[in-house]
């Protein structure tokens, strides 16, 4: 049996730029000291290395539910959702830049 770590690297697209932000930024607070996120323009790279077989799959496993989650959220804020015919939500008001966080 080998002693080199096994690796796994995951590439998602999420259409914009924007999108790919929000996407690593909702991941990489579930990270390990195993696991890298990176924004390539409107890609998310996550790059996964564990001393086991099935550790990684189990890394792989968590994070993958973690990005759909991430990704629904998005999807679900992004679509026109209308209480009423031109009704504005929530989700339609501009954004208070002062209380968002770098």
């Amino acid at each position: 049996m080998s002693d080199e770590p096994r690796t796994a690297t995951l590439r998602t697209d999420h259409g914009t730029p924007t999108h790919a932000k929000w996407v690593a930024a909702a991941v990489a607070p579930d990270n390990t000291d195993s696991m890298t996120t990176t924004i390539d323009g409107t890609a998310v790279r996550t790059e996964i290395e564990r001393e086991t077989t099935g550790g990684l799959q189990t890394t792989v496993d968590d994070y993958i539910v973690n990005l759909s989650v991430a990704t629904a959220v998005i999807e679900a804020v992004e679509e026109p959702a209308r209480d009423g015919e031109g009704e504005r939500t929530a989700a339609d008001q501009p954004t208070d830049n002062r209380h968002q966080h770098e």
